[in-house]
């Protein structure tokens, strides 16, 4: 039931994020809480407090990644139902902007709530609560009464849990990871969210051949409480105990304000998210116009659009594992705008490209989706080594609010854009606007300072701008 956020991504436009974005307690847990918030100068999780985290951390992780390949087989399967019983482009696309709705509305106010629970709690319940609608998926599908509508109410349901589960994952992820270790764990969350693509829709279709459709439904169940029962045996250590009891003893809309002011102060990350927000709705549209670029400008077949998406996952697994390995320069900041600058530049050549030279296109494809992952595993890595651990909740919720707002705004605009003017004018629009903001982020001072505009007793934004 897992979801990893995504923030910018050739291959597919998704709105959870918690990948991203990129871009998610029991008394048992206090103890860890109050160890990790015993000094005011201990901002991160430490290696000195828990030299053993990878057992834990990937304990839980293990079985969030089961647990998303059993939903995306089972979407793959609800998808094809919809499209053998409907045919309706229509229905497929109010079926996601169903799924959006919830996060885009109610995600800003869901962010308080985070931080004032326990955050192991939040995940289980509301994995639990997705598992349980998709168990009564199954029933209706084991019926026989299964209809259109139904569908529908499945996506809203399931998209409130996910509302929940995002935020509360994403932010207990830097309260088991050491810092320096979060763009590793980033980079290899891309390469394995790549295997996913590939895998999750050809289960769906090896299962749909085995199993009725309530039995794919059923296994979209089992690998779901396969990753609560991860998450229980597991400890999870909490954010400053005496902050999370001046959070609770706080109102409500007093936390919510608080995160929003939080983000507004920010001054760098406003910034980022302003230009994350223009390239979703320029240039992540043109992504799902690939198959018009291959067939009308390129004058290519299915085969050959599936070389092209094949090659950008292949490219976005490709940049996971560099930064896996490497771990990206010592400035998040500035793998993040590398990233962002590539993925221009290679949009605007695919844009530019003759009809004539599909060959070099499939490089440029492998070329986007390693830049993509750059972007997306450096800006998770930023996010969670940035924002103090007690307000994590609130600003993700916020942050992915904001963020999947603009994917309807980009879609209903590209289709108007690249029917008058072409796809391939889509693409080269949105690569010069993506490189050039990143060109003028090198050149922003509280951008390039943004992992440094904190202090640990003190989680108000200080301004290090000079101009």
């Amino acid at each position: 039931m897992a979801r990893t956020a995504s923030y910018l991504s050739p291959g597919a436009d998704r709105s959870s994020h918690g990948d991203a974005w990129i871009l998610g307690l029991a008394k048992s847990e206090e103890r860890a809480a109050g160890q990790l918030g015993a000094s005011q100068n201990l901002r991160y999780w430490s290696p000195g407090l828990n030299r053993n985290w990878k057992l834990p951390f990937f304990t839980i992780w293990t079985g969030q990644q089961l647990s998303h390949i059993g939903t995306i087989a089972g979407q793959f399967a609800l998808v094809w139902w919809l499209t053998r019983e409907t045919g309706s482009a229509v229905v497929l696309t109010t079926a996601t902007m169903v799924a959006l709705g919830p996060s885009i509305v109610f995600g800003p106010f869901v962010g308080p709530l985070i931080d004032r629970w326990n955050r192991k709690t939040v995940i289980i319940l509301s994995d639990t609560f997705i598992a349980m609608v998709s168990l009564w998926l199954a029933y209706l599908f084991w019926t026989g009464v299964m209809q259109v509508w139904h569908i529908y109410i499945v996506m809203l349901l399931r998209a409130f849990g996910d509302m929940f589960h995002g935020p509360a994952y994403v932010a207990t992820i830097p309260l088991m990871v050491p810092k320096e270790q979060l763009i590793r764990v980033s980079g290899m969350s891309t390469v394995v969210n790549g295997l996913k693509g590939m895998i999750g829709p050809s289960l769906g279709a090896v299962l749909m051949e085995l199993l009725p459709l309530h039995g794919v439904m059923l296994v979209d169940v089992v690998t779901a409480a396969i990753a609560v029962l991860a998450i229980v045996l597991v400890t999870i250590p909490q954010p400053d105990a005496s902050e999370v009891e001046s959070i609770r003893r706080a109102s409500y809309f007093e936390n919510l304000f608080e995160g929003l002011r939080f983000a507004i102060k920010w001054r760098g990350m406003m910034i980022l998210l302003a230009g994350v927000s223009i390239v979703k709705i320029i240039l992540l549209p043109a992504f799902s116009l690939m198959p018009l670029l291959v067939l009308e400008h390129f004058g290519k077949t299915s085969a050959q659009l599936g070389m092209m998406q094949a090659l950008s996952g292949g490219g976005a697994m490709l940049g996971g594992l560099v930064l896996t390995a490497w771990g990206g320069f010592k400035k998040r900041i500035h793998t993040v705008l590398i990233g962002f600058g590539g993925l221009g530049v290679a949009a605007f050549v695919l844009g530019i490209l003759p009809g004539a030279f599909f060959w070099p296109a499939l490089g440029l494809a492998a070329l986007m989706g390693i830049m993509s992952a750059a972007f997306n595993s450096a800006t998770s890595a930023l996010l969670q080594g940035s924002i103090p651990k007690h307000i994590q909740g609130r600003f993700f919720a916020l942050f992915g609010s904001l963020v999947s707002i603009t994917s309807p705004i980009g879609l209903a605009l590209a289709g108007p854009f690249a029917e008058r003017f072409g796809v391939p004018l889509l693409y080269t629009v949105g690569g010069l606007v993506t490189l050039a903001l990143a060109v003028i982020g090198f050149f922003i001072p509280s951008l390039l300072s943004i992992e440094e505009q904190y202090v640990d007793e003190d989680p108000t934004p200080k301004s290090t701008d000079t101009e």
